[in-house]
């Protein structure tokens, strides 16, 4: 990753037990190798954390065990997120019905 990105994409997700192998495969092999090749995209690293996490819904907080991927992207704009590219390569198909969260942030940093 470079010194000083100008914008990050991060993208978190929380992926069902039974397909984890797969999507791992899967992310790694086709998803980021895609989103690497996209105009505008410079790098990109996944992280994994596990253990207990913290969430709160309506002000109602409660404490679980999960597994959350994170895919952290730097960009050279927010702009990369909108091109042709970009889209096309999009979405995680099959792997939808089993992802139970998701979240995805473009921030820029400059």
């Amino acid at each position: 990753m470079t010194a000083l990105p100008n914008c990050l994409l991060i993208v978190t997700a929380e992926v069902d037990v039974s397909v984890e192998t797969d999507w791992n495969r899967w992310y790694d092999d086709v998803h980021l190798p895609d989103a690497l090749a996209c105009p505008g995209v410079l790098a990109g690293r996944r992280y994994l954390t596990s253990g207990e996490i913290s969430e709160s819904d309506r002000g109602q907080g409660r404490r679980t065990s999960a597994r959350l991927y994170t895919t952290v992207y730097e960009l050279d704009s927010p702009a990369a997120v909108e091109t042709k590219e970009f889209a096309a390569m999009r979405g995680w198909g099959r792997f939808a019905p089993h992802v139970r969260s998701q979240t995805r942030v473009v921030v820029g940093l400059a």
